[in-house]
């Protein structure tokens, strides 16, 4: 969207101009109201019934196991990593953010603005993996910082998705102490108190097309007062109230439907492409919130995608195909990297005899070919012993996600070459 032609737009132009770029801050506040938790440790429920809005922020929440395919809440997952989650409301004053000594372990966590703006990391490769506090701050505060701070983070609005990645391996050990890194994770004031506060989301999370005008002008009005728009961008907003409710409609039809990913060659394409902030690129970056909320820089993590063959032919169960990385061709990465499936219908984990929803550096037995080729085999039935193996659904299209944490420079400056899937 190119802002300097905005003056000579239609009013019903400059509307659907408006909403694209405020779409990502709606769709945050969104992501708040359905993440966030309704019961605190030793406060309570929030509310006081179950249809109340109130939630608890600055306040983490985890998962203890990797997802799987009964998990059906959260669309193109990972399968190497548990999940911490915590939003922050800034607007109390900062919170200090206590991480335990993590290892060797790759973990993350990533900082967005209500812009989706991936704006600051704590974690293996920006902080590393030592004992730590991080105080997080808004704009304005000009407080003393506590001796025992590590690290400070100016957060440049009142609210803050703190989205957090901790790697784990498929063993009961592993996946009992990871809980127990976890557990360790808090979020408290600076003088110690706790930090958690209770929140009025004002809406339903889980309901996830376009919204009503009247709560999309209220709820996008509210958080423009505790995130003022990211610095040198033109407001757009408000819209007129007549012209709304059809932007609204038109534009997340629209960005539903839009695949704009940067080719890679091979049949892989990449659907989000930011570092630390989207820039003027508004149109990519309300996209992104419609469809691939919460996705960090590539810095921290590249998804290189495939939904095609080597032919340009759809991806589909009904055939096998193999995906073989040359002799010293694999991906150039600083933690480690998996090939994951996905059924295309509806963007899940498909169940599969060998419970395996992705393949990687880290899968046991892997094997490499005698001139060092690494090959895999992507197909529904069993290719038998001494295939690297990664089922698909029988019989129904599906795409595959090439995860690369801490990728390197070949893969950051669009070098790498990546091999397409050939149809055997």
């Amino acid at each position: 969207m190119d802002l300097s032609t905005i003056s000579t737009l239609s009013t019903r132009d400059a509307a659907r101009a408006a909403v694209i770029q405020t779409l990502p801050l709606f769709e945050m506040m969104r992501m708040r109201a359905a993440t966030t938790a309704r019961r605190h440790p030793t406060l309570g429920f929030a509310g006081s019934d179950a249809a109340s809005r109130l939630r608890w922020v600055n306040q983490f929440t985890h998962t203890h196991r990797r997802l799987g395919p009964e998990d059906r809440e959260v669309v193109s997952p990972n399968n190497d990593t548990v999940y911490s989650n915590a939003w922050l409301d800034l607007s109390g004053g900062p919170v200090v953010i206590a991480t335990p000594d993590m290892g060797e372990r790759y973990w993350t966590l990533g900082l967005l603005d209500a812009w989706t703006n991936p704006f600051a990391y704590v974690g293996r490769r920006t902080t590393g993996n030592r004992a730590q506090r991080t105080l997080v701050h808004g704009p304005g505060w000009r407080g003393e910082v506590p001796a025992d701070i590590t690290q400070v983070i100016a957060a440049p609005g009142q609210d803050v998705w703190l989205i957090g990645r901790v790697l784990v391996d498929d063993t009961p050990v592993d996946v009992e102490h990871v809980r127990s890194l976890q557990l360790q994770f808090s979020m408290r004031r600076p003088d110690g108190g706790d930090a958690a506060v209770r929140l009025d989301t004002l809406l339903d999370g889980r309901v996830p097309e376009a919204p009503p005008a009247p709560l999309y002008q209220a709820i996008v009005d509210q958080a423009l007062e505790r995130n003022p728009f990211p610095a040198g961008e033109r407001p757009l907003w408000p819209v007129s109230r007549d012209l709304l409710p059809q932007a609204l409609s038109s534009v997340y039809e629209e960005l539903r439907q839009a695949d704009q990913p940067q080719g890679l060659g091979g049949g892989w394409a990449l659907p989000v492409a930011v570092r630390t902030h989207w820039g003027d690129d508004l149109l990519t970056r309300a996209r992104v919130a419609r469809n691939l909320i919460g996705a960090l820089g590539i810095e921290e993590a590249m998804y290189p995608t495939a939904e095609v063959d080597a032919d340009g032919q759809v991806l589909h169960g009904s055939h096998a195909y193999e995906l073989r990385f040359p002799p010293g061709g694999g991906p150039r990465v600083g933690a480690f990297w998996s090939l994951t499936m996905y059924r295309r219908s509806d963007c899940l984990f498909v169940a599969n005899p060998i419970d395996r929803y992705s393949i990687g550096d880290r899968t046991p037995g892997l094997r490499t070919d005698a001139d060092g080729s690494l090959a895999i085999r992507v197909q529904a039935s069993d290719p038998g012993p001494g295939f690297n193996w990664l089922p698909a659904p029988p019989g129904e299209p599906f795409y595959v996600v090439l995860r690369l944490y801490q990728p390197q420079r070949e893969h950051l400056d669009f070098h790498y070459r990546y091999p397409p899937l050939r149809r055997l």
